[in-house]
């Protein structure tokens, strides 16, 4: 069984890349707090980020320490989420992170910093038409660098239109009933600075037997933690079922979608959430980063960042674990 990356702080939602041959993951910081559990995942009180890396698995690994907080961002109010990090053309490193601002809606900010672990410091505001939750960032091979993000319930994603311009507040639920097709994570092409949108947000469709995922399918709907990666050519946007605590994915031809449903990466670990990212190719392999809450024993804030290997069939398909 996998163990803990790290067991001095609790981590979550890591994002990994590989930078000049190092592993880095960009983790949330779980801390311990008196909420108690709720749809809005008030729970979830995290402040800052650390930044891990190491040379090989089963490494060492290194705490880098804060690499940023919200005391350093002006506009963030609370819930530093589920963050990611991208290298640009210019060689500096930017930090993306959703957090609530002062009037509770959550947005996505950047950071630049000028080495993988940072530290990063924060643009003013947040990145325009941005909202929600949970940014994940991935550079194509002709250097494009698209950004997806969204996320439901307390992600406030069932709150917007398909391209963020209408935001109708306090919408508690995400669509239901027969003929309903699932509400889509969002992308969008960052600049080549990486500092804004290059483009309007766009709705992602997730398909099964080539028609929209219908809303009510909790096993196959997206409901947070995108992420893609490419294999042989093609794109693999993974996510999270949310309630029903799978790892899922999808294949597609373009980093804009369609993207068709190809089965569930892992089942569901202990505690609520599961959300993780994909390496392609660290030193040969394909590897698996996600979290769950076996350290705390099962408290559902508190949670460990773990990797596995993971393998694909002669098909391209990813062959399914369990925790």
């Amino acid at each position: 069984m996998p163990k803990p990356l790290v067991t001095h702080i609790y981590t979550a939602d890591p994002s990994a890349h590989v930078f000049d041959g190092r592993l880095y993951i960009y983790p949330s910081h779980d801390r311990e707090n008196d909420y108690g559990f709720n749809d809005k995942g008030d729970q979830y009180d995290m402040v800052d980020y650390h930044v891990l890396s190491l040379a090989e698995e089963g490494g060492e690994v290194t705490d880098h320490g804060v690499a940023i907080s919200a005391q350093d961002v002006p506009w963030v109010d609370k819930q530093m989420w589920a963050p990611d990090c991208a290298r640009g053309k210019d060689g500096r490193h930017y930090l993306y992170f959703p957090a609530r601002g002062h009037d509770g809606i959550f947005r996505i900010g950047v950071a630049v910093g000028d080495r993988p672990e940072g530290p990063f410091k924060a643009q003013p505001e947040p990145i325009k038409g941005s909202f929600s939750i949970d940014p994940a960032t991935f550079v194509d091979d002709d250097g494009a660098a698209y950004c997806y993000f969204g996320g439901l319930w307390g992600g406030q994603l069932q709150c917007y239109n398909s391209d963020g311009t209408t935001y109708t507040p306090d919408v508690a639920d995400e669509p239901s009933g027969a003929g309903v097709r699932a509400y889509g994570p969002r992308v969008a092409r960052l600049r080549d600075d990486m500092l804004e949108f290059a483009e309007g947000v766009r709705e992602l469709v997730i398909t099964v037997g080539g028609q929209p995922v219908p809303a009510d399918d909790h096993e196959r709907r997206f409901f947070e933690a995108a992420w893609v990666h490419k294999h042989n050519g093609r794109y693999y946007f993974s996510y999270s079922t949310g309630d029903t605590h799978l790892l899922a994915y999808a294949i597609g031809d373009s980093p804009y979608g369609p993207f068709e449903y190809a089965g569930t990466i892992l089942e569901p670990v202990v505690g609520w959430t599961t959300h993780h990212s994909i390496v392609e190719n660290f030193k040969g392999k394909t590897y698996l980063f996600y979290h769950d809450c076996e350290l705390s024993k099962g408290v559902d804030h508190l949670r460990s960042v773990k990797m596995r290997e993971i393998t694909y069939d002669k098909d391209g398909k990813i062959i399914k674990q369990k925790p």
